[in-house]
């Protein structure tokens, strides 16, 4: 489970922010967001099974998705994708003389195997300048190790003695660790490549491999014909076709490179997979007749295809207690569908073993107390310097029963674009 996460130019009060998922000691205006949206860790911890993110555009929102994306990335792949000379994809704040030339600062909290873990780094985009983790075995937190860039001090717990002269200043010493079968980071990067799953919503196409993958072998497949019929998309069922091609049998007209390019790491044939959503034809008493075969790239709607990519991953998560994180989540679909999304994290029912779903989001109608706690709303805003600030509604002295949404667009929580006067936008004499 994911609790808090935290990024920006370490020190820098500029720049720093820190999300949470911790629930916010607070009562909610239905006592039914509090029993379906909070899920108990201990006496001391209660999570939240979702959160939106709002803000004006440019305003940060994006950053903070991709800057877990580039955590997770670079956790699991530092020490085996990376080599001496490269930089690290790091980007300093440039818009401050002062933390420009500071390295950039990523920790994450998180529960595995019921245990509270705590790690993070400090990042140049030439060497890993500091690097954490501290874990709570039982009531206290308990160094594992600690990095101060050469200089790595590790625990007896971590085991992981002779390993700090193998990990090279651009990759972290705990993706060098699971490499050489360290127990706790070959975990904890387990933990990370299949738990915590960020989806960029405007690129979602990439993921309807997965979502395909799913239906072809079965897995999860009913749980995910179920979501895409009860979302209403017009069709009653989905079929995936596998087709095998070889090199002779593509177009002549197709340049021999990209045949090449097609077929490459296939000796002889390849499989290509078509998407087809089943339709209902009717007769003039509306009675059903037969049914017609739509391809879902060529006949469906561009909103469609992303349910149907997203769909893959939505099933996976809540089946397994995962976490999903997606930017631009309202982009392309009906705000009744995005509703439903969120509907289902936050539901006992639906959401037993309390996945976690992180989105940022336009949608002003996902802004109501009959769908959120407070402590569900988060927003973005560019401070002075035009460095994001972030913080959560709970923040706020806001009447459970106000309107959210309303108060949202009038301003009263900032986050919002402040739009000059339009009115002599054409006009050349101005």
């Amino acid at each position: 489970m994911l609790i808090e996460f935290s990024v920006g130019n370490y020190r820098s009060f500029k720049e720093q922010v820190t999300f949470s998922m911790v629930a916010a000691n607070l009562v909610a205006k239905d006592k039914k967001l509090d029993e379906n949206n909070v899920f108990e860790i201990d006496d001391d911890l209660k999570l939240l099974k979702s959160a939106a993110i709002y803000g004006a555009n440019a305003s940060g929102k994006s950053n903070m998705a991709k800057a877990l994306g580039f955590m997770r990335w670079f956790m699991i792949n530092s020490s085996k994708e990376t080599q001496s000379t490269e930089k690290i994809g790091v980007e300093p704040f440039k818009l401050d003389t002062e933390t420009e030339a500071k390295p950039s600062f990523f920790e994450i909290v998180f529960l595995m195997n019921n245990k509270r873990y705590r790690y993070g780094f400090e990042a140049t985009r030439d060497k890993v300048v500091s690097e954490w983790l501290f874990y709570v075995p039982k009531s206290r937190e308990t160094k594992l190790f600690e990095r101060k860039e050469d200089n790595i001090r590790v625990s007896k717990t971590y085991k992981a003695d002779g390993i700090q002269q193998k990990t090279r200043h651009n990759a972290l010493f705990l993706s060098v660790s699971a490499q050489f079968n360290v127990q706790i980071a070959e975990r904890i990067l387990d933990w990370f490549t299949n738990t915590v799953k960020v989806v960029s919503g405007l690129d979602d196409r990439r993921y309807r491999g997965y979502t395909v993958s799913c239906l072809i072998d079965n897995e999860n497949k009913d749980e995910i014909l179920h979501l895409l019929k009860k979302l209403d998309l017009g069709f009653s069922n989905v079929k995936v076709k596998e087709s095998k091609f070889t090199l002779d049998s593509l177009p002549n007209q197709l340049p021999d490179e990209i045949k090449n390019f097609i077929l490459k790491n296939v000796e002889k044939e390849a499989i290509s997979v078509s998407v087809q959503t089943i339709h209902l034809k009717i007769d003039r008493k509306g009675n059903s007749v037969s049914t017609e075969l739509f391809d879902l790239d060529d006949q469906e709607s561009e909103g469609t295809q992303k349910v149907f990519a997203l769909a893959g991953p939505l099933v996976d998560t809540l089946k397994d207690g995962k976490v999903l994180i997606i930017d631009e989540f309202d982009a392309r679909i009906h705000p009744l569908i995005s509703r439903a999304i969120v509907e289902v994290f936050n539901s006992k029912e639906t959401n037993p073993s309390n996945a976690q779903l992180i989105f940022m989001t336009h949608d002003t109608n996902l802004l109501s107390n009959k769908l959120f706690r407070r402590d569900q709303i988060w927003f973005t805003e560019k401070n002075r310097y035009g460095a994001t600030d972030l913080y959560s509604l709970a923040e706020y002295k806001v009447r459970n029963d106000a309107s959210f949404e309303s108060d949202y667009i009038k301003g009263r929580y900032g986050a919002i674009p402040y739009i000059g006067n339009l009115n002599h936008l054409l006009d050349s004499h101005v």
